[in-house]
Protein backbone atom coordinates (compact mmCIF):
# COMPACT_ATOMS: atom_id res chain seq x y z
CA UNK A 1 0.00 0.00 0.00
CA UNK A 2 2.94 2.28 -0.18
CA UNK A 3 2.31 3.35 -3.66
CA UNK A 4 3.04 6.72 -4.38
CA UNK A 5 0.65 9.15 -6.61
CA UNK A 6 2.10 11.50 -8.72
CA UNK A 7 0.77 14.83 -8.49
CA UNK A 8 0.24 16.61 -11.90
CA UNK A 9 0.11 20.51 -11.25
CA UNK A 10 -0.77 23.31 -13.48
CA UNK A 11 1.65 26.09 -13.65
CA UNK A 12 0.47 28.98 -15.58
CA UNK A 13 3.68 31.49 -14.67
CA UNK A 14 6.96 29.66 -16.08
CA UNK A 15 8.62 27.48 -14.14
CA UNK A 16 12.26 26.14 -15.11
CA UNK A 17 12.06 22.52 -16.93
CA UNK A 18 14.42 20.55 -14.33
CA UNK A 19 11.30 21.43 -11.98
CA UNK A 20 8.82 20.30 -14.10
CA UNK A 21 9.17 16.87 -15.23
CA UNK A 22 5.79 15.58 -14.25
CA UNK A 23 4.27 18.92 -15.09
CA UNK A 24 2.01 18.77 -19.04
CA UNK A 25 2.17 21.95 -20.61
CA UNK A 26 -0.85 23.77 -21.37
CA UNK A 27 -1.49 24.97 -24.74
CA UNK A 28 -1.61 28.62 -25.60
CA UNK A 29 -4.39 28.57 -28.03
CA UNK A 30 -6.77 26.16 -29.33
CA UNK A 31 -4.62 25.74 -33.06
CA UNK A 32 -1.61 24.56 -30.70
CA UNK A 33 -3.88 21.61 -29.01
CA UNK A 34 -5.17 20.42 -32.44
CA UNK A 35 -8.59 21.50 -31.97
CA UNK A 36 -10.92 22.52 -34.57
CA UNK A 37 -12.05 25.90 -33.62
CA UNK A 38 -16.11 26.38 -32.20
CA UNK A 39 -18.40 27.47 -35.28
CA UNK A 40 -21.17 29.56 -34.21
CA UNK A 41 -24.41 28.86 -35.87
CA UNK A 42 -26.14 31.71 -37.86
CA UNK A 43 -28.56 32.67 -35.66
CA UNK A 44 -32.28 32.42 -37.35
CA UNK A 45 -32.93 35.87 -35.83
CA UNK A 46 -33.09 39.13 -37.76
CA UNK A 47 -32.94 40.75 -41.28
CA UNK A 48 -32.65 37.67 -43.92
CA UNK A 49 -30.39 38.72 -46.88
CA UNK A 50 -31.06 39.38 -50.01
CA UNK A 51 -30.16 36.69 -52.00
CA UNK A 52 -32.35 35.21 -49.78
CA UNK A 53 -35.52 37.28 -50.88
CA UNK A 54 -34.77 36.50 -53.94
CA UNK A 55 -34.44 32.88 -53.66
CA UNK A 56 -38.07 32.90 -52.44
CA UNK A 57 -39.54 35.42 -54.23
CA UNK A 58 -40.45 33.13 -57.06
CA UNK A 59 -41.11 30.38 -54.73
CA UNK A 60 -44.71 31.44 -53.71
CA UNK A 61 -47.81 29.58 -54.16
CA UNK A 62 -51.25 31.05 -54.78
CA UNK A 63 -53.33 28.95 -56.59
CA UNK A 64 -55.25 29.29 -59.62
CA UNK A 65 -57.59 32.02 -60.34
CA UNK A 66 -60.41 29.11 -60.43
CA UNK A 67 -59.12 27.93 -57.33
CA UNK A 68 -58.45 31.24 -55.14
CA UNK A 69 -61.92 32.56 -56.01
CA UNK A 70 -63.60 29.39 -54.61
CA UNK A 71 -63.32 30.53 -51.04
CA UNK A 72 -64.79 34.42 -50.12
CA UNK A 73 -62.35 35.00 -47.50
CA UNK A 74 -59.02 33.67 -46.28
CA UNK A 75 -57.36 34.21 -43.44
CA UNK A 76 -54.07 35.88 -42.62
CA UNK A 77 -52.49 32.75 -41.53
CA UNK A 78 -53.52 31.43 -44.84
CA UNK A 79 -52.25 34.51 -46.76
CA UNK A 80 -48.54 34.34 -45.14
CA UNK A 81 -48.64 30.60 -45.85
CA UNK A 82 -49.25 31.67 -49.36
CA UNK A 83 -46.74 34.15 -49.93
CA UNK A 84 -44.19 32.24 -47.04
CA UNK A 85 -44.29 35.40 -45.33
CA UNK A 86 -44.66 36.20 -41.52
CA UNK A 87 -48.15 37.69 -40.49
CA UNK A 88 -47.01 40.70 -39.18
CA UNK A 89 -45.37 41.46 -42.56
CA UNK A 90 -48.75 41.41 -44.31
CA UNK A 91 -50.26 42.80 -41.26
CA UNK A 92 -47.47 46.07 -41.96
CA UNK A 93 -48.08 45.59 -45.41
CA UNK A 94 -52.13 46.45 -44.94
CA UNK A 95 -50.63 49.59 -42.86
CA UNK A 96 -48.56 50.70 -45.75
CA UNK A 97 -50.61 49.80 -48.88
CA UNK A 98 -54.28 51.70 -49.16
CA UNK A 99 -55.32 49.08 -51.88
CA UNK A 100 -55.03 46.67 -49.17
CA UNK A 101 -58.58 46.22 -46.89
CA UNK A 102 -59.38 43.14 -45.15
CA UNK A 103 -62.56 42.44 -43.43
CA UNK A 104 -61.96 42.25 -39.61
CA UNK A 105 -64.30 40.74 -36.97
CA UNK A 106 -65.51 42.50 -33.88
CA UNK A 107 -62.61 40.17 -32.29
CA UNK A 108 -59.92 41.93 -35.40
CA UNK A 109 -59.25 38.93 -36.97
CA UNK A 110 -58.32 39.69 -40.75
CA UNK A 111 -60.04 38.34 -43.64
CA UNK A 112 -58.41 38.98 -46.78
CA UNK A 113 -60.92 38.42 -50.32
CA UNK A 114 -58.93 37.01 -52.86
CA UNK A 115 -59.82 40.47 -54.76
CA UNK A 116 -56.92 41.13 -52.28
CA UNK A 117 -55.07 38.21 -52.32
CA UNK A 118 -53.90 39.26 -56.35
CA UNK A 119 -53.58 43.20 -54.76
CA UNK A 120 -51.04 40.87 -52.21
CA UNK A 121 -49.10 39.78 -54.99
CA UNK A 122 -48.54 42.49 -56.99
CA UNK A 123 -47.35 44.21 -53.84
CA UNK A 124 -45.22 41.57 -53.21
CA UNK A 125 -43.24 40.87 -56.69
CA UNK A 126 -42.95 45.13 -56.61
CA UNK A 127 -41.19 44.72 -53.37
CA UNK A 128 -39.31 41.30 -53.67
CA UNK A 129 -38.60 40.89 -57.31
CA UNK A 130 -38.34 44.01 -58.91
CA UNK A 131 -36.74 45.79 -55.27
CA UNK A 132 -39.08 48.32 -55.07
CA UNK A 133 -38.85 50.10 -51.94
CA UNK A 134 -42.17 50.76 -49.45
CA UNK A 135 -42.62 54.53 -50.74
CA UNK A 136 -41.30 53.30 -54.41
CA UNK A 137 -44.14 50.50 -54.50
CA UNK A 138 -46.83 53.31 -53.17
CA UNK A 139 -46.01 55.54 -55.66
CA UNK A 140 -46.16 53.22 -58.42
CA UNK A 141 -49.22 52.36 -57.52
CA UNK A 142 -50.76 55.34 -57.37
CA UNK A 143 -49.60 56.51 -60.53
CA UNK A 144 -49.73 53.23 -62.96
CA UNK A 145 -53.57 53.16 -62.35
CA UNK A 146 -53.17 50.22 -65.11
CA UNK A 147 -50.76 48.36 -62.86
CA UNK A 148 -52.07 45.29 -61.78
CA UNK A 149 -53.70 44.78 -65.87
CA UNK A 150 -50.15 44.95 -66.69
CA UNK A 151 -48.86 42.79 -63.61
CA UNK A 152 -51.41 40.30 -64.41
CA UNK A 153 -50.64 40.40 -68.37
CA UNK A 154 -46.87 39.88 -67.49
CA UNK A 155 -47.95 36.87 -65.22
CA UNK A 156 -49.69 35.45 -68.22
CA UNK A 157 -47.00 35.76 -70.57
CA UNK A 158 -44.86 33.98 -68.13
CA UNK A 159 -47.31 31.12 -67.97
CA UNK A 160 -47.57 30.83 -71.53
CA UNK A 161 -43.67 30.76 -71.78
CA UNK A 162 -43.32 27.90 -69.42
CA UNK A 163 -46.03 25.58 -70.92
CA UNK A 164 -44.18 26.11 -74.54
CA UNK A 165 -40.50 25.82 -72.99
CA UNK A 166 -42.17 22.50 -71.07
CA UNK A 167 -43.60 21.67 -74.64
CA UNK A 168 -40.21 21.71 -76.32
CA UNK A 169 -38.68 19.80 -73.78
CA UNK A 170 -41.15 17.10 -74.39
CA UNK A 171 -40.48 17.14 -78.19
Amino acid sequence: MDKSLSQITFEFFGRPEEETNNVLPLPTNLQQANLPPQQKPKPARGRKALKDFEANADQIEIPEDEILFQKQYYSIGEVAGMFKVNTSLIRYWENEFDILEPRKNRKGDRFFKPSDVKNLQLIHDLLRRRKFTIEGARDYLKKNKQAQARFELIQSMQKLRSFLLELKANL
